[in-house]
């Protein structure tokens, strides 16, 4: 097993375009943008279009934008051969200044700490949406967005399609949705190529749903059943998938569910890594028989699978958990079901 040893190591992986992403970046045409770049998401996606770019042959300029709270980053991007814009995207006559890119990939979002300032979340995921949609009206937007605008469903479904009705769970979630209809908006008055970008559970070892589970785990706290079932992918494939469906961008706006192929059982997933770190599982509550499932299946019917599959994203995250690798402590709290976060 090639396991991850390092943040350096972790970043490089995430940031290494497949053949798909380089071919991507030979045929598109414009720049790209990345705006919201500073997440957790943001870095490792611009340096894969970057690097892409450069093996690619092209020309292509990468920029990224954020309000850029860490100077380090700023300087690391740089380095790379990527431009950053400090921009707050809430101001409309900042987001007025941005430079009019072929291209946008939209990360910008609030989840954590949306029942204590949901004023804030509602602001940070309709509002900005409209300050972007707007200026990059002539655009191609990738917008992510999640599977929490799905309702639960059975635990015996394969998941939501993308042609389900959506049926979001807390404010949270209903500005998750609201922030979708202002890019639908847009693209339907505006004729702007956009695609909606549902994500589910995205893993880089220091954060991410297995992580949340293995790390309880290690440490003899109780893992909860409430939610019996995950989806979860590997980051750097969401990353391709990513840049990929620039290429994939409507009038109206197309809807794509983003994750892996896998069901992951909470139980099971609990029990894999205690097996490894040789310690007895502890379990809360009793199963429950609803959960948040994407299927993902005409992503990969599009785009192709995803290039890490579930067995082995479990061992790198059991590997890292095990070897005392970083944490941003940002968990994913898969087991709320009241939609408050």
């Amino acid at each position: 097993m090639n396991f991850i040893e390092s943040v350096e190591e972790l970043e490089d992986r995430l940031a290494t375009p497949n053949s798909l992403d380089v071919e991507v970046l030979r045929r598109l045409e414009g720049d790209v943008i990345i705006l919201g770049a500073g997440g957790k998401m943001g870095p490792s996606l611009a340096r894969r279009i970057r690097r892409a770019v450069i093996a690619a042959g092209t020309h292509h300029k990468v920029t990224a934008v954020s309000r850029f709270s860490s100077a380090s980053l700023v300087d690391e991007l740089n380095r790379d051969g990527i431009e950053t814009i400090a921009c707050d995207l809430l101001d409309r006559n900042e987001v007025a200044k941005l430079p009019l890119y072929a291209n946008v990939l939209f990360l910008s979002g609030r989840k954590f700490g949306s029942t204590d300032r949901p004023d804030l979340t509602w602001a940070t995921n309709t509002i900005i949406p409209a300050n972007v949609a707007s200026h990059y009206r002539s655009a191609r937007i990738v917008a992510f967005s999640t599977g929490n605008v799905y309702p639960l469903v059975s635990v015996n479904s394969q998941g939501s399609v993308e042609t389900n009705l959506p049926g979001p769970i807390g404010e949270y979630a209903l500005s998750c949705l609201g922030r979708e209809r202002v890019f639908e908006y847009y693209s339907q008055e505006c004729g702007t190529p956009c695609l909606l970008f549902r994500l589910n559970y995205a893993v880089d070892l220091r954060y991410g749903v297995l992580v949340d589970i293995a790390r309880k785990v290690f440490a003899g706290q109780p893992v909860s059943l409430a939610v019996p079932l995950v989806n979860a992918i590997w980051q750097g494939d969401a990353n391709s998938y990513a840049l990929r469906c620039l290429e994939h961008c409507a009038s109206p706006a197309r809807i794509l569910n983003v994750t892996g192929p896998e069901i992951a059982s909470v139980r099971r997933a609990a029990e894999f890594f205690a097996n490894i770190f040789h310690r007895e599982p502890v379990f809360e509550g009793q199963e429950g028989d609803r959960a948040f499932l994407g299927n993902a299946s005409l992503c990969h019917s599009l785009l192709g699978p995803p290039e890490v599959k579930l067995d082995v994203l479990m061992q790198w995250v059991a590997h890292w958990v095990e070897s005392g690798g970083v944490n941003l402590g940002k968990p994913a709290k898969f087991d709320v079901t009241d939609g408050r976060y």
